[in-house]
């Protein structure tokens, strides 16, 4: 099988995708030579990309991507660094909603964005299960508060470290600060076996996060919804999950009732350099 098809008039033999790839699996056996797989190629590919996205001229294809088949890089459309800055600090968690829901579109728009998160291995192990009626994530939203009464009759120390106590407080008067009126949830679930699970399923949550607020949509992690998925059977059935599955995390969403003027100040970095 051919898994590298290399367009001679177009390479420039620089050896920049053997450079790039981050499984050596592509080669080349001089400065004449152009590009090749190497003979264990097919076992140890990630299916990353980088090869076809770094080529400059476009001359490289795999047997599943070609150039065309990827999206330019647009110049016009970075950011400076005072965008880039003022956009990062600025972004804050979200725990006033509108009554309006998310369309379905750019909740999928969402999803995709968050699917080109950095994984361990270009695993991509992420799946989504998304709560998009209002009234189904206040019905999960009282399941997490069932679990947390038990939580609090059980092991009231537990659940006093956690903040349980004061949740159910407000809980019982009519606030809910599990999904702070969200009308909408996601979760990031993937196979409990896989060894980076969480840090992937927040790193594809937190691209997913930030491209919310550049839309004008509000975010915030919601962290009683998703501890609770995974320690509350009812909860975890509830949602479907696979039962090899485990929630890596969960976000509330939808339009901010208010909007933002300023950037409080942050601790500065605690560093020790080396």
């Amino acid at each position: 099988m051919a898994f590298i098809t290399i367009d001679q008039e177009k390479c420039n033999q620089d050896s920049i995708c053997v450079a790039e790839c981050p499984a050596q699996v592509i080669q080349m056996a001089s400065k004449q030579d152009y590009p090749h797989a190497t003979p264990d190629f097919g076992d140890f590919c990630l299916r990353c990309g980088h090869c076809v996205a770094v080529c400059p001229t476009g001359a490289i294809s795999l047997n599943w991507l070609d150039p065309e088949g990827c999206r330019a890089i647009r110049k016009e459309l970075g950011v400076t660094p005072e965008q880039a800055e003022q956009f990062l600090c600025g972004r804050r968690s979200i725990r006033a909603f509108k009554e309006k829901k998310v369309p379905r579109t750019i909740l999928k728009k969402l999803l995709e964005v968050a699917c080109a998160a950095p994984s361990a291995k270009n695993q991509q192990p992420w799946h989504w299960a998304v709560v998009e009626d209002p009234a189904r994530v206040r019905q999960l939203a009282g399941m997490v508060a069932d679990w947390m009464s038990m939580v609090i009759e059980s092991n009231p120390e537990a659940a006093e470290e956690s903040g349980f106590q004061r949740v159910m407080a407000a809980w019982d008067k009519g606030h809910e600060r599990i999904c702070r009126g969200a009308p909408h949830v996601i979760v990031a679930h993937a196979d409990k076996n896989w060894g980076f699970g969480t840090e992937d399923c927040t790193l594809a949550l937190s691209l997913l996060d930030l491209y919310s607020t550049s839309i004008g949509l509000g975010a915030c992690w919601a962290g009683y919804f998703y501890k609770g998925v995974n320690a509350y059977p009812p909860l975890f059935e509830a949602l479907g999950l696979p039962s090899d599955h485990l929630a890596f995390g969960a976000i509330m969403l939808g339009y901010p009732k208010f909007s933002y003027q300023r950037i409080p100040p942050r601790n500065p970095p605690r560093v020790t350099w080396k």
